[in-house]
Parts: C-alpha cells; structure tokens; sequence
C-alpha cells in the first residue's frame, strides 16, 4: 500500500521533490559516452568476402586500420573502445571489441575474428627490477663520496674554463 504523501508536512514535502529532481537530474550531467578508434559497423562487415576480398577493399570499405600486428603486416586491427568520464574525471570503459583481419601475401582476405574483452586473458606482472652495476652505492660512498667535488670558493673543481688557472689565456700577447 503507498504511502500517502499529501499528510507529510510542506517543507518534507518540498525536500522529498528536490532530491528526486537532482537524482534523476543527474544522468543529464554526465558527459556522453566517447567512441575511441576505429568502429567496424556490420553492415559494412557483411561486404568482405574471404577468398575474394583485397587490402584495398577492405581500406575502401572500412578505411584504415587502428593498428597492424606488430609481426605480421598482414594482420590487420580494428580497435575499438567505448569510454564514459566517471566520479573525479576518471574514464571508465563501457565497450571494447576488436575486429581482427588475416591476409595472405598476395594481399587477399582469408579470415575475419572478432575478439570482445571476455576473451582476454589476465596477465600478472612481475614486480622486480633489473640489477645494473654501479647504481646502488653504498652507505660509507654516500657518505664520503662528495669529499674534494667542491672548492671553498662555490666553484666546481676541474680544469674547465670555471676552474682557476684553466680557460682561455688573459693578456695581449699575438
């Protein structure tokens, strides 16, 4: 059974109004969704014929790819991801499917995959660092290890043309 709103007091009343207006209100705020890359429509999918189809149809067609494979140039990529901006200006992904194009080396179309993000697989990082000598130096180089780099007079030491004695020769000697 509803509750009988028109017993509530006004200002109840007044606040219950103001708080379903700024809730519903704020799907109107958001910013909409941001297509990113290379959108493979399926209309235009269903004119790529395997066995037939060359690397110029498919880029008149569908245009350029969003990336080729970085070993084989005859695959061929169509990425494409669907952002929204979240809480904080984060972006956070809606959509993401890629459109994958395998040529032979004449140049002719064998297959099309289609790949989502279901498809992926989790990849865990290793967290270590590679050792190269002379990086790490120990407590007692920290320590003395800037001992005699500088002179009293603010100067490096050195035999640049900042250093004393060094430089170019003074005089009017030829």
């Amino acid at each position: 059974m509803p509750i009988p709103c028109s017993n509530w007091p006004f200002p109840l009343r007044r606040l219950v109004l103001v708080s379903c207006l700024l809730v519903c209100s704020c799907g109107w705020l958001m910013p909409p969704p941001q297509l990113r890359g290379n959108k493979v429509d399926s209309e235009a999918m269903k004119e790529l014929n395997p066995g037939t189809s060359s690397k110029a149809d498919v880029s008149a067609i569908l245009g350029s790819p969003t990336a080729r494979d970085t070993f084989d140039d005859n695959t061929w990529l169509y990425i494409t991801e669907v952002t929204q901006q979240r809480v904080a200006n984060t972006m956070g992904e809606l959509d993401q499917s890629v459109v994958v194009l395998h040529f032979d080396d004449k140049g002719v179309l064998k297959s099309v995959d289609k790949v989502s993000k279901a498809d992926g697989l989790p990849v865990t990082m290793i967290a270590r660092k590679t050792a190269s000598p002379g990086t790490d130096a120990s407590f007692m180089q920290q320590l003395i290890g800037n001992i005699g780099r500088f002179n009293p007079l603010g100067g490096v030491t050195g035999t640049g043309a900042n250093a004393p004695g060094g430089g170019a020769p003074t005089g009017t000697g030829h």
